[in-house]
């Protein structure tokens, strides 16, 4: 039997009614139900939506770095890429296993983990692991580095020191390349060209960068105003790191010029008279106490300002200077020193420039520091012989800024050059 549409609509009615009046009844049970039903909706949608957009950001980096390579991997300015923490587990194992052998001091291992390291550099590693604890933080950010499979690799760090409670907060910057077994290593050589080093430099100055090395950098001021003992104590260390690796690089030359005495006698008769280079003049980089003799409890004699220059008349091994200071001899300590002027001395004859004679415009005039890493050369040209390279951070001794774009520098005893606009 058919049913009229009147009689359908009243059917219809009557459930509708009766569904509101048991949602009325169950109201404090159903409304829970509907709320979390549209969470969940609404968490779906987003994480799909934050799905889309991350693959999107991920397309767009993939894009500019292949746009990068594809230009030969030169561009006019370096994409801007967040900084990535723990994000390549064999790199995050590279800086791992090297923080671990620093701490024991392990330099085999450390030997395996770069792919060059000076004499200088080894020492300060082994000499400092005699007061490491351990390294209890190391959080790694890395960025794509200059050339395909290679990282720059930024560290924020907390050490520990046996004699020093609490972790001090640090930074390091490695550059991490990859070699033709696809081993990471840490690239300390001078084998890149000055488009590899400009790389390097924007980068290292992208705000998430300068954002992580303020952090950092606030938090150790802080502890160091803050507490006396540990600026008392970080300035011992350095005096005994620089006292341990002087003795070092010292023993070695001796031993070096041991070995070598029957040839160097041989050599300076075919080439004539050799020669070596002296300091004969000092200036103070602080306000420090002129002592009566080598030691913290002699009498003070006076006290030396920041840009005094004294007549150096020997360089003791136990960290102090002997000086003339008003026509008589004085000692300061040598790290608050620094060269200023030198001759050359006959090591045939032992004939000398007249004491307190300044080397033309080769004088040491103060320190610059490298604001990011920079090749070192013989002349002040792109083309001329490279010397070595200065990392971020590192001090140089100053001759004189030139009109050229170049700074003339004192380098392992040379003069030497760098580029102006890497070095404040």
């Amino acid at each position: 039997m058919n049913t009229s549409n009147s009689d359908k609509k009243g059917n219809l009615m009557e459930k509708l009614e009766a569904l509101k009046s048991w949602f009325v009844k169950n109201s404090k049970i159903v409304m829970p139900v509907l709320l979390a039903v549209c969470v969940i909706i609404t968490v779906v949608i987003s994480v799909s939506a934050n799905r889309r957009d991350d693959e999107q950001g991920e397309d767009v980096e993939v894009n500019n770095i292949v746009a990068n390579e594809e230009n030969g991997g030169e561009s006019d300015e370096v994409q801007e890429i967040l900084l990535k923490e723990n994000d390549n587990p064999e790199i995050k194992e590279l800086i791992e296993n090297y923080y671990a052998a620093q701490v024991i001091g392990d330099m085999d291992t450390i030997y395996t983990l770069v792919d060059v390291l000076d004499e200088q550099e080894a020492i300060k590693i082994e000499e400092t692991s005699k007061y490491l604890e351990s390294f209890p933080t190391l959080d790694i950010y890395t960025k794509p580095g200059p050339v395909e499979n290679s990282y720059l690799v930024y560290i924020s760090l907390k050490e520990k020191f046996n004699d020093y409670d609490n972790p001090i907060p640090g930074m390091e910057v490695y550059y991490v390349c990859v070699d033709e077994s696809g081993r990471y290593f840490i690239c300390n050589s001078d084998n890149g060209d000055e488009s590899e080093l400009e790389y390097m430099r924007i980068a290292s100055l992208q705000d998430d960068v300068i954002d992580l090395s303020n952090k950092i950098n606030v938090e150790y001021n802080n502890m160091v105003a803050e507490d006396e003992e540990l600026k008392q104590f970080l300035a011992d260390f350095k005096a005994e790191i620089e006292k341990k690796v002087g003795e070092m690089l010292l023993l070695a030359e001796e031993s070096n010029a041991s070995e070598n005495d029957g040839e160097g006698a041989e050599s300076a008769g075919e080439d004539g008279p050799q020669t070596v280079t002296v300091v004969t003049k000092v200036k103070a980089i602080d306000v420090v106490n002129i002592r009566s003799s080598d030691s913290e409890t002699a009498d003070k004699l006076g006290k030396a300002a920041i840009g005094d220059e004294f007549k150096l008349i020997e360089k003791i091994d136990n960290g102090w200077s002997k000086v003339e200071y008003e026509g008589k001899d004085a000692y300061i300590k040598s790290m608050y020193l620094e060269d200023v002027e030198f001759v050359e001395v006959n090591t045939e004859n032992e004939t000398e420039t007249p004491a307190n004679t300044q080397v033309g415009s080769d004088a040491v005039t103060g320190t610059v520091t490298a604001t990011a890493n920079v090749r070192i050369r013989s002349e002040a040209s792109e083309t001329s012989e490279k010397l070595g390279l200065a990392y971020r951070g590192q001090k140089l001794d100053l001759i004189a800024h030139q009109d050229d774009g170049w700074t003339k520098i004192r380098y392992n005893g040379h003069i030497a050059y760098v580029k102006s606009d890497y070095v404040e």
